[in-house]
């Protein structure tokens, strides 16, 4: 397992070769626009399956809310 930190809590990936688009579809977040920082840095939504996890790293992954 790939131990990683999602918005401040831990998190674990099921496969060791996860991408940011994986863990997107493991979160249930497919779709929904998101904003994905990893290290300090935004990922490019074109970016997130080129986009390879490593242990340790940080993630801020803010979901965008409609409303009127």
């Amino acid at each position: 397992m790939l131990s990683i930190v999602v918005n401040g809590a831990p998190h674990f990936c099921r496969d060791e070769r996860s991408t940011v688009a994986d863990l997107l579809r493991e979160l249930a977040l497919t779709g929904k626009r998101v904003a994905v920082e990893m290290n300090g840095e935004i990922v490019p939504r074109s970016r997130y399956e080129a986009s390879p996890l490593a242990a340790g790293d940080k993630l801020e992954i803010i979901a965008a809310v409609g409303g009127g």
